[in-house]
């Protein structure tokens, strides 16, 4: 007996095959999370550093910090969803 087709002219995946393209998903977000996390840090790091040299203004650091900030947020929110996501798979 085969499986029906999905909308994509593959057969439907099955319970485990569904499980593990989510774990794959899942470890892409990861390192997508961790690379913005050590982007937002080095580039961060290197506006501090640079700044000064440059002589711009204190507002600038202010600004470079508020997307450091929202870097590390975002960070923050999608790692909590990959969390949340990875405990109701394996509750279920």
């Amino acid at each position: 007996m085969t499986r029906p087709p999905s909308r994509s002219g593959r057969p439907a995946a099955t319970g485990r095959e569904a499980r593990a393209a989510q774990e794959r998903a899942l470890a892409r977000q990861g390192r997508v999370v961790a690379l913005v996390i050590a982007g937002t840090m080095l580039i961060w790091l290197a506006a501090q550093w640079v700044g000064p040299r440059l002589g711009l203004p204190g507002r600038y650091a202010v600004l470079i910090d508020l997307f450091a900030l929202a870097g590390f947020a975002w960070a923050l929110i999608v790692t909590y969803q990959i969390w949340r996501k990875r405990r109701d798979s394996q509750d279920g």
